[in-house]
């Protein structure tokens, strides 16, 4: 079986929708790929009440209780190691991860990312691209590389910026291809 851990910081909207289209499209039966875990830095991510009401196993790795960034991602490494992940989802976790980390995980860690790489990377994608005056807008799955944003892209969606577009309203519309293309990359990854 090859298990997929998932790490949120908040609603795990993203989360969601993978876990529905594990259910749906029945990965551990067809595939031999599970949802092993779910963790966060917070403990008070609603996603993970959604994990547990599904029967995944959640985790909380508080980060403000570590001395640095790299004592965080140390431990956090060992917490994912003891599910022996094949792939490292990351799914709204809102931590910039070392280069230890990444290394650690190389190969076997994606993101999804607000934006039509390589355009837009870091923060505040949507209000950047309505900024810009762009006509189109999406997001984007990537590999996970020690740069930001910026590793092998593994699958896209575009969507039309409309006239009366906010940056709300974007991401709002934006997030629901999120919701289709994420899932559809985890699997291909973990299928080739």
């Amino acid at each position: 079986m090859k298990n997929i851990v998932i790490l949120i910081s908040g609603g795990g909207s993203n989360m969601a929708a993978m876990v529905r289209a594990a259910q749906q499209q029945d990965w551990p039966g067809r595939y031999g790929i599970r949802i092993a875990a779910v963790v966060s830095n917070k403990a008070d991510a609603k996603g993970l009440a959604l994990a547990r009401e599904q029967g995944i196993a959640t985790q909380v790795l508080d980060h403000k209780a570590s001395p640095s960034r790299e004592a965080f991602d140390a431990a956090l490494a060992q917490v994912i190691d003891a599910y022996q992940p094949a792939l490292v989802v990351l799914a709204g976790f809102m931590r910039i991860l070392t280069p230890g980390f990444v290394q650690h995980f190389a190969g076997r860690i994606v993101n999804i990312h607000p934006s039509l790489l390589p355009a837009f990377t870091g923060l505040h994608t949507h209000q950047r691209a309505l900024e810009a005056g762009c006509k189109f807008a999406g997001c984007t799955v990537h590999e996970v590389t020690a740069q930001l944003d910026v590793g092998p892209i593994l699958d896209q969606a575009v969507v039309p910026v409309l006239p009366d577009d906010s940056a709300d309203t974007l991401a709002a519309r934006v997030l629901t291809q999120e919701h289709v293309i994420y899932p559809r990359a985890v699997l291909a990854f973990l299928r080739r």
